[in-house]
């Protein structure tokens, strides 16, 4: 490969680290092509990104970056692909559903700016709430207390009608 492309898809893969906030690195060594084919229409599905990368390239590719990729060196062996995303739990339920295959397999992840190197850290990646999850869970909550007060008030006001009928029909 020429110096020129070289140089190419390391400022392509900097452009990607810069764009997407979250990233996998996952070991795709021994997937054929129908499973990789298979693989990257989920990816398209699940709106994840996943390009596949020459080690020494990504590792240019992080030393040339603002953020401290240091910790993530130890997983450029073998095959490596990168699964770019926006939201940071999507690209771990999906390896979870290859969990009992083996493979993929995540090699390590940056995700909501922290890393995470090995195959451990799968669960706690899958378990992991999204931006909207956590918005939908607060307004549910903030509305719970709202709920209960008016089902209460709807009750009271059943009630204080049935008494008052009660009491209405009844012969003096």
């Amino acid at each position: 490969m020429k110096k020129e492309v070289k140089d190419t898809i390391i400022v392509e893969l900097g452009k990607m680290l810069g764009e997407f906030p979250h990233f996998y690195l996952v070991d795709v060594t021994g997937l054929n092509a129908e499973a990789t084919s298979n693989l990257r229409r989920k990816c398209f599905k699940s709106e994840i990104k996943m390009v596949v990368v020459k080690n020494t390239l990504l590792h240019k590719a992080f030393e040339a970056s603002d953020i401290d990729f240091e910790p993530l060196y130890v997983a450029l062996k073998g095959t490596t692909a990168v699964m770019f995303t926006n939201t940071a739990n999507v690209p771990a339920k999906l390896l979870k559903e290859y969990e009992k295959e083996e493979i993929p397999a995540l090699k390590a992840a940056y995700v909501e700016e922290s890393i995470y190197v090995g195959v451990d850290k799968l669960p706690e990646l899958a378990a992991l709430k999204s931006k909207n999850e956590v918005i939908a869970e607060i307004i549910s909550l903030l509305q719970s207390p709202a709920k209960n007060v008016v089902s209460a008030l709807q009750s009271g006001a059943n009630t204080i009608h049935g008494v008052l009928t009660t009491l209405g029909e009844r012969p003096e």
